[in-house]
């Protein structure tokens, strides 16, 4: 064997312990019980490299939610918004552990949160639905002046607006510069009207696990520009109440007892999983408007499982169909090629492994598409090399040949079919984009297994004198 054959063999096979290693965890996670997977993920055990599976393969739920554009910002253009709102509930449910979600846009204004895994989504749903508007505004004590506005508020049918503000015929009541705002036990607290500090001046937020009052709290600090406008504001304020607001309601109202720039805390009568959710859409930050879900779908465990179960059943049938007709046909030949087949198989699973790739059924239909062009592209090698054999040449001629004259016409059909993929990926959304990702891998490795593993075959076999071999 010469050194350079021996480097091509070294090179394969060390390709495929590597993705038998990458493999090796999905077989040892996919082989559990569903219940014992589910209560490893939650505990966090679940293996970091290794497929996923998207939602119509693991089950889970699915919401289509659609952003409220009529109460955007008019300086703030949707393309940006829709950008915006995408990156921010992707930011929240990352940091609520929630794994392998697919957040894409749909449309002009649509975002798809699929959540595989997740049968009661009512937990993402309040998540995601927080526009979490946070604002601090100064409390005035003597609220007799804004009684009247008070009552009529009690005895309103309609006493708020759609985005959560007071009536405007109740707000006329109110002293100017001055707003009434419900708090969280139902009461009522005149603030003013305006918030020179927000959320949007925070720089992190986390969860104090027993706060003052034996609740937890919400600890946050401010960014260097929110630091300053915060102390002026608490400086200003010594001994007044300062209302900490979140999307239109008082969470609490402590009394500022010295100037503060740096670090305050949010708290109330907060369950752990409360404080935690605040903490989380305070620190990714304020949708740029509200969102709401106008479709809701959940796709039971059960049912991917069996989808899990008849799409490995009709890849195993075709898989089987061709090796069998590839060594049949095409004999030693066949044979080779049905070796490159496999290897194809192996080291796609092993590259989707590696990068956590999730799986769907439009995934598998991408995968087997891409195992049939690496055979069609072992068909086109043999078929050359039939055609010098009948012309007589040696053996390793006509090895050579086969494989330069078939390139050109492989080359150019993965390509291609590799431009349609990428456009694919780009522009398409859910399954669509599945189907590309299996796709352009598959047919990446497949101009690797079918035309520089099947090559090294071929010279391995021509190291032993063989002065023919069966096409």
């Amino acid at each position: 064997m010469s050194n350079k054959l021996a480097v091509k063999w070294g090179l394969i096979i060390a390709i495929l312990l590597g993705s038998v290693y990458l493999i090796y965890p999905n077989y040892k996670w996919y082989s559990k019980p569903l219940a014992d997977r589910e209560q490893l993920d939650t505990l966090g055990e679940r293996p970091k490299r290794m497929l996923n599976l998207g939602l119509d393969l693991r089950g889970g739920s699915s919401l289509l939610l659609e952003l409220e554009v009529a109460k955007l910002n008019t300086s703030e253009p949707l393309n940006e918004a829709m950008q915006r709102a995408v990156e921010i509930i992707r930011n929240r449910i990352d940091q609520y552990g929630l794994a392998e979600t697919q957040i894409t846009r749909q449309g002009d204004k649509w975002i798809m949160v699929q959540l595989p895994g997740v049968s009661n989504p009512q937990r993402a749903e309040e998540l995601i639905g927080k526009t979490a508007m946070l604002e601090f505004r100064i409390v005035k004590e003597d609220i007799s002046v804004a009684q009247a506005a008070i009552e009529a508020l009690e005895n309103s049918d309609k006493p708020f607006d759609d985005e959560g503000n007071v009536a405007p015929e109740i707000a006329k009541l109110v002293p100017a510069g001055y707003q009434l705002m419900r708090t969280k036990d139902g009461s009522y607290n005149l603030v003013t009207d305006t918030a020179t500090v927000t959320g949007a001046d925070l720089e992190t937020a986390r969860v104090v696990m027993m706060g003052e009052n034996g609740y937890p709290e919400v600890s946050f600090s401010f960014k260097a520009e929110g630091s300053k406008k915060f102390g002026q504001l608490t400086g200003a304020n010594i001994g007044k109440r300062l209302a900490i607001v979140l999307d239109n309601t008082i969470q609490s109202a402590p009394t500022v007892q010295s100037r503060i720039t740096q670090q305050g805390r949010i708290s109330g009568t907060f369950s752990p999983d409360e404080a935690r959710q605040l903490a989380i859409v305070l620190k990714a930050g304020a949708l740029p408007a509200p969102v709401k879900i106008i479709e809701k779908k959940t796709i039971g465990p059960t049912l991917g499982e069996d989808s899990i179960k008849s799409g490995l059943f009709a890849s195993g049938i075709a898989l089987l169909l061709i090796l069998l007709f590839m060594a049949v046909y095409y004999k030693a030949a066949g044979v080779i090629a049905d070796i490159a087949l496999l290897l194809n198989f192996v080291f796609t699973v092993a590259i989707m492994s590696y990068f956590s790739a999730t799986l769907t059924l439009p995934g598998i239909a991408g995968m087997i598409l891409s195992l049939a062009m690496a055979i069609d592209a072992n068909v086109l090698i043999i078929e050359r090399m039939r055609e010098e054999k009948l012309l007589g040449k040696p053996v390793y001629e006509i090895i050579n040949l086969g494989y330069d004259k078939a390139w050109s016409a492989i080359f150019d059909s993965n390509i291609t079919t590799m431009i349609v993929g990428a456009c694919l990926l780009q522009f398409g959304t859910g399954p669509v984009k599945g189907f590309a990702v299996t796709l352009i891998i598959g047919l990446g490795v497949s101009l690797f297994t079918a035309v520089f593993v099947t090559r090294a075959i071929y010279e391995l076999i021509l190291t032993s004198n063989t002065k023919e071999i069966s096409l």
